[in-house]
């Protein structure tokens, strides 16, 4: 039986689903421990790692079908002893595997831990939580093992090219040899898909716009997708405009309401120590679940315990009601606001922790009327399709449909289930397209890609040359298509230390390829990622010497970029690669 799985590598919690015969997919329930000694299947695989340290568990304790004696625990134990030893603890993994200003390959994470304790990169994490996915799955059905399957996994659309590179190097040291990455957002539009069948051309019509709303436990992406017609009756779905990858979801509304409970507290004169802190948040979390599952609970209530000698005796009752759920989540993340608000920035201070670029405006409102005023001219959408943890809460998708609908017409609200596994099974579903032939959404890249060319001209003392901005790789560019850059012949330097510059945008989607910009320092036009500094070797050549060369990109059927300088008289050819590790602006 040949195996087609899709894997939502989440920031928050990891799910896999499988596709197979004429059903829906079906989401695969993955063994992990709950607590040391103790495994079980749960939907979901928290996407933590816990680093534990020498002779902290009994041997045998952290034991898997699959492994003996590790030094780590993935999935819900690791989420739970987390908590207690924050310090041994790696979260956000995915968000960390995107985040520019860091050196994804190094061992930088748990951040902020002491010089001696373990550590791994970015990179590594993500290559233990996919392998505890795979080595899940192959125990359940040794015969059909996961690393012989098609996997499709999922990345944000935000994702750019190093980020997306790097997700196929983890997945392939995780052992997963068939791998092709597809956007979340897409992902959660195709199990809609699934759902409905050919009943979709009924909701839609040539023209209207999807707005796909994704907000889970730690990122928000949004990204439109539009209705088309080829003019002969025939309907077709595009990826027009994807938004940034904003680190901003659940998580930190459980850290919103876990301040507003301390507060409370301090002023009962309770004050909390750093443990009842971190047990103050995972309250929070259960308390806003129960209360957002359950609308007719007034109050949630939970205990934290003691400290110190106080342990048993000094239990403390906490309440969250109902009306300062609302308050803190409505006013704090879905605030009513205009269609040409933008989110509100902050001032930064001179020193700053290496961390993730959390986002300053926690309101999620605010970063979608400026996506759609970025990305759709203001246009509103005629349709919405929620997706994420965050929107199984029927009142939050209520609020920001009225906040919405106060912008223009009300969207339409294409109705899914289970927001927060709809990715994992979207993205099997796709893999049954591709394999089997159907409705496909024509996304390809979700931002155009430049390289630096260094204007020829006259020495001028204290003036550099002028660099211009190529488009080597245009927005919509497919997976599975090469070419060559239209224009001149360049010169490339080989054989000496040479500096290549790449661009990218999000917001340009009309450059086409060949397309030259004079004026790119433009921020608002294209981010510049920290140069690549190389020696390209050319046997034969003197150090220094110029070859003439065209360029040829190619997006692959993986959905990962490549970059070549192809030597127009011997075809000698070099691979131009993205630098893995920028700086920061």
């Amino acid at each position: 039986m040949y195996t087609i799985v899709g894997i939502d590598l989440g920031t928050t919690n990891t799910a896999l689903a499988e596709a197979a015969d004429d059903r829906p997919p079906q989401t695969f329930d993955l063994l992990q421990l709950i607590g040391p000694g103790d495994a079980q299947d749960r939907s979901t695989l928290p996407s933590f790692l816990y680093l534990a340290g020498e002779g902290e568990f009994p041997p045998g304790s952290l034991d898997l079908p699959w492994a003996t004696e590790p030094s780590f625990m993935v999935g819900e134990a690791a989420r739970a002893r987390g908590s207690e030893a924050p310090l041994r603890l790696v979260s956000s993994a995915k968000s960390w595997l995107s985040h520019t200003g860091v050196d994804r390959r190094a061992d930088i994470l748990p951040a902020q831990t002491p010089p001696q304790q373990p550590k791994v990169s970015p990179v590594e994490a993500s290559v233990r939580l996919l392998r505890h996915v795979r080595e899940a799955w192959t125990h359940r059905f040794p015969d059909r093992p996961l690393e012989d399957g098609q996997v499709y996994l999922t990345v944000p659309a935000s994702f750019d090219a190093v980020a997306r590179e790097l997700t196929v190097e983890a997945a392939a040291a995780a052992g997963l040899r068939q791998v092709t990455l597809l956007e979340e957002p897409q992902a959660a539009f195709y199990a809609w898909l699934a759902e409905v069948g050919d009943g979709w051309r009924d909701a839609l019509d040539p023209g209207d716009r999807v707005l796909v709303c994704d907000v889970g436990g730690g990122t928000t992406d949004f990204s439109l997708i539009e209705v088309t017609d080829d003019g002969d009756g025939n309907l077709g779905l595009e990826r027009v405009a994807v938004g940034d990858h904003l680190l901003l979801g659940g998580d930190n509304m459980d850290l919103a309401l876990a301040h507003h409970l301390a507060t409370a507290l301090a002023r009962g004169t309770k004050k909390l120590d750093a443990s009842q802190g971190r047990a103050l948040v995972a309250g929070a979390r259960r308390a806003k679940e129960e209360l957002l599952g359950q609308p007719d609970l007034d109050k949630a209530t939970f205990t934290l315990l003691g400290s110190g000698r106080k342990l048993i005796g000094g239990k403390i009752k906490v309440e969250l009601e109902r009306a300062t759920l609302e308050a803190v989540l409505l006013d704090g993340f879905f605030p009513a606001c205009a269609a040409d608000d933008a989110p509100v920035e902050q001032p930064r201070t001179g020193f700053m922790e290496l961390g993730l670029p959390f986002v300053a405006d926690a309101a999620i409102t605010r970063h979608l009327a400026h996506f759609l005023a970025t990305h759709a001219g203001g246009t509103m959408p005629s349709h919405i399709l929620f997706n994420g943890g965050v929107f199984n809460a029927r009142l939050l998708q209520d609020r920001l449909l009225e906040v919405v609908s106060s912008w223009g017409t009300a969207p339409k609200v294409l109705t899914g289930s289970s927001n927060d596994l709809a990715v994992s099974r979207g993205a099997a579903y796709y893999g049954v397209v591709r394999s089997q032939g159907g409705l496909r959404i024509r996304g390809g890249v979700a931002r155009s890609y430049y390289i630096g060319i260094q204007s020829s001209m006259p020495a001028v003392p204290g003036v550099e040359p002028p660099i211009r901005a190529l488009c080597v790789v245009p927005f919509g560019m497919e997976e599975g298509t090469e070419t060559v850059v239209p224009g001149g012949e360049l010169g490339l330097v080989v054989g000496a230390p040479v500096k290549f510059r790449f661009l990218s945008s999000t917001t340009r989607p009309d450059d086409t390829i060949g397309t030259i910009l004079d004026e790119y320092t433009w921020p608002d036009h294209l981010t510049e990622t920290a140069p690549v500094t190389t020696v390209l070797e050319a046997e034969g050549m003197e150090p220094g010497t110029l070859v003439p060369v065209r360029l040829e990109v190619k997006v692959t059927e993986v959905g990962t970029l490549e970059l070549w300088s192809v030597a127009s008289e011997s075809g000698q050819r070099w691979r131009l690669e993205y630098n893995v590790r920028e700086e920061v602006a």
